[in-house]
């Protein structure tokens, strides 16, 4: 059940509603009042949820009080809390059933809760209520496979007619209660879009029907064995151009519900198989089609009847349609059409888009994959067109922070998910029809809806026919009397309509007129009947008053934008400041605990005056400013640290100029008529007016110091003195060690440079003999001949030979 909280007693509801706003009243009269200018009771309780109005009679005759105020100013100005008109917001669940864990049947299952809820919503507020959701499991399907049987398709025809058993398995493993229907689509039967010549347009291509705009071939059965045989019947057609008429088909694909054989209460899912790009309206105009796509159903034998005659649908109509009938759809496309197809998903509600293989042969994972898309998401949308209310949407979804989103992914079979819905009325509809309004609130694809009831409050009970006094005595017989005040007849006017405007009601003008001024109602208001009648300024939360309007709450000194400071009320154009406040413009907070570092300290340490619960602090009587929160630091002064050191040197060191009688303590000739304190560690805190002091005692150039701090004003000085215990002494230096550290240097720096030295010298020749070894390597050493030395030659001949053969 949603967290809603249905309250029986409207004494109850309007002590808590109270309660809630108690804490804002503080605030909220600081700001603008947006009640007290309103003249009427609807008008009052249109302007702001805070404002109550006062029906009490003669509440405001004398004192000119605001009849339109918040609910506990009205109370604070006397008016009876049972005649304060002041209604409340109510949410109230009327109808809200349990959660279905399975589908019995399509009228059974309850995936949405709760079913219908009350709101009374005042204008400018807002209230807010829970809806849930779950999956049903087995929830009914009807999927509808609407296919393009142009030429190019035929494969992916006959590639469905082989996989139709196995989609209907695949759909069954995720609902039992599965349907499965055929329809197929080529495009309008006139030029330009089919060739018109006779033998073209009985048979477009080998093999192939005429052509024709939307066939339904097998409404919505549970059989699938009739579905491939539907598929394998039906034969392939072609056109001309590139774009289809998917778009008729899919119109009455989803309108025509008995046809198709749609059922009320199930999922409804279109799957579109195409390769190519879709016409749209405007297109029909190529071949002489002007009337609009109506949306309606033209069915007759299985066949669209009107393509010739009407118009392609918008991409809007579409949209429309789907919302309406609940329908989603996959557009199963191929790969070159998948980027146009994307981007039409993104106009069409609860459409998806999947790659379709040029064969259809991954049909199947596709279907499967889309619908479990589509299944695991839900987004509540809702059919309010107007902009008298506002509607928001917040969901943690599976976990997380709120956010703002009508939307959840991710979620499975039994997966609850809670939705925060704000509505917020934000002014009165024109038409009072509409001040009663029925809004439906459905997850997109399912018919489950969520009604909500609005009523907008926008007048008064007060102010019914049957409340009013016509006539009435109170009024002078000039008017009605209705919510404790007159409303006038026409020419007459004032609080009881006492002044005639038709026979010169006015009285004498000077009656109107302050002493010295010749103004009527000093500028500020109009003279009605003798009486000034004041204007309204231009902020709600100002007003003008007084008998000649010469007093106003506005018009008094201002401090950071705010009146009187934001610690007092203007009154007459005085501050009249808020207890503990004080000065003209009630800025001074009336209290010297901030001119004191502790409740035993003089004001300002005797140095300045506390004005507004701070210090202005004075000069020194050399002329330094005294500075610090309590004007205890003067950085700039005359120190008393010479006048002390001495003391210090003799007290704690034992050394200086003075003997031990002028140092002691209590002796007729002390110069030092001060105690000090020792310690180990001194620390100097500044702000608290401490003044550090150091020297470099003679007799050891040693450096000690010291810190004081003054108490008491002039005429009763307390010097408090510490000091730290010992001195910081310079560490003499060693002349030995020094002399020994620089005879070690220069002879580890010559050791360096020889070492430097020798390893320069060493890389050198070793660079000088490996280029020797190349050169010798790389030398060709031939073997000189001697000029003077001949081989000897040996001749030999056959003396038998001769020659001859």
């Amino acid at each position: 059940m949603s967290p809603v909280v249905f309250f029986s007693s409207p004494f109850l509801l309007l002590t808590i509603f109270l309660i809630s706003f108690e804490s804002t009243f503080a605030q909220t009269s600081e700001q603008q009042n947006p009640c007290v200018s309103r003249e009427t009771c609807h008008e009052c309780i249109r302007a702001d949820p805070s404002c109550a109005w006062c029906t009490q009679h003669g509440f405001s005759d004398e004192t000119n009080k605001a009849r339109c105020d918040f609910y506990k100013s009205l109370i604070n100005e006397g008016c009876d809390p049972k005649k304060i008109h002041f209604p409340l917001s109510v949410v109230n669940v009327t109808e809200s059933k349990e959660f279905s864990d399975q589908a019995l049947s399509p009228d059974s299952a309850v995936q949405l809760r709760p079913k219908r809820i009350t709101l009374k919503l005042r204008p400018n507020d807002t209230q807010r209520f829970y809806t849930e959701f779950k999956q049903a499991v087995d929830y009914p399907v009807d999927l509808y496979y609407l296919m393009d049987l142009s030429k190019s398709m035929e494969d992916d025809k006959d590639k469905l007619g082989l996989l139709g058993n196995r989609l209907a398995e695949e759909m069954q493993k995720i609902t039992r209660n599965f349907r499965l229907g055929f329809g197929s689509f080529v495009d309008k039967t006139v030029m330009p879009y089919i060739s018109m010549v006779e033998e073209k347009r009985r048979e477009p291509c080998k093999g192939c029907v005429a052509p024709y705009g939307f066939r339904n071939h097998m409404p919505l059965a549970d059989d699938s064995e009739i579905f491939v045989t539907k598929v394998k019947e039906t034969n392939i057609s072609g056109n001309l151009d590139a774009p289809e008429g998917g778009f008729d088909a899919i119109m009455q694909a989803i309108v025509c519900t008995k046809e198709i054989g749609w059922r009320q209460d199930s999922r409804k899912l279109v799957v579109f198989s195409t390769d190519s790009s879709f016409h749209y309206a405007g297109d029909g105009k190529l071949g002489g089609i002007v009337k609009p796509n109506d949306g309606e159903c033209h069915m007759r034998q299985g066949e669209y009847t009107e393509s010739v005659n009407q118009d392609y649908p918008s991409i809007s109509q579409i949209n429309q349609k789907v919302m309406d009938y609940y329908v989603n759809l996959i557009f199963a496309v191929t790969a070159n059409q998948v980027h146009i197809y994307e981007k039409l998903s993104t106009l069409v509600k609860g459409s998806s888009t999947g790659m379709l293989k040029n064969d259809s042969s991954n049909i199947v994972d596709l279907v499967k994959a889309e619908y479990q898309k589509i299944t695991s998401s839900v987004e509540l949308i809702d059919d309010y067109k107007g902009d008298d209310i506002k509607l928001e949407y917040y969901s943690k979804c599976l976990g997380g922070k709120l956010e703002k989103t009508n939307k959840c992914d991710g979620l499975r079979v039994g997966t609850e998910v809670k939705f925060e819905v704000r509505v917020t009325v934000n002014k009165c509809p024109e038409l009072r029809k509409n001040w009663n309004q029925t809004i439906r609130i459905s997850p997109v694809g399912l018919k489950e809806t969520l009604e909500l009831d609005v009523e907008i409050i926008c007048d008064c009970e007060c102010e019914q026919e049957w409340n009013k006094e016509k006539g009435s005595d109170y009024c002078g017989g000039h008017g009605t009397y209705e919510c404790g005040i007159c409303n006038c007849n026409e020419n007459y006017y004032g609080s009881k309509c006492e002044c005639d405007l038709k026979n010169g009601g006015i009285e004498d003008e000077l009656s109107c007129k302050a002493p010295n001024d010749t103004r009527s109602c000093t500028g500020r208001g109009e003279c009605v009947c003798g009486k000034c009648k004041c204007n309204d300024p231009s902020s709600p939360d100002e007003r003008i008053y007084g008998k000649y309007c010469e007093c106003d709450n506005f018009s008094c000194v201002r401090k950071n934008g705010r009146v009187c400071s934001g610690f007092g009320t203007c009154d007459c154009g005085k501050c009249r400041c808020d207890p503990g406040w004080i000065g003209d413009d009630c800025s001074c907070y009336d209290s010297t605990e901030g001119c004191r570092a502790s409740p035993d300290d003089k004001i300002c340490s005797g140095h300045g005056n506390c004005i507004c619960n701070s210090c202005q602090c004075h000069f020194s009587e050399d002329g330094q400013p005294y500075t610090g929160q309590f004007c205890q630091l003067c950085p700039t002064c005359r120190t008393q640290c010479e006048k002390l050191k001495d003391c210090v040197r003799c007290k704690v060191h034992k050394t200086g100029p003075l003997t031990k009688e002028e140092c002691d303590f209590g002796t007729n000739v002390t110069k030092c008529p001060w105690s000090v304190v020792v310690v180990d560690d001194l620390e100097v805190d500044a702000e608290k007016g401490e003044v550090h002091c150091t020297f470099i005692d003679e007799d050891d150039d040693c450096k000690y110091q010291f810190k004081y701090m003054i108490h008491g004003d002039e005429d009763n000085k307390r010097i408090e003195l510490t000091a730290q215990r010992t001195k910081d002494c310079p560490t003499p230096v060693n002349i030995l060690a020094i002399v020994i550290g620089v005879i070690v240097g220069i002879v580890l720096v010559g050791l360096l440079l020889l070492l430097v030295w020798k390893l320069i010298t060493t890389i050198h020749d070793s660079r000088e003999y490996a280029k020797f070894e190349k050169e010798r390597q790389m030398a060709k050493w031939d073997t000189g001949g001697n000029p003077i030395y001949r081989e000897a030659t040996t001749t030999f001949k056959n003396p038998t030979y001769g020659g001859k053969q």
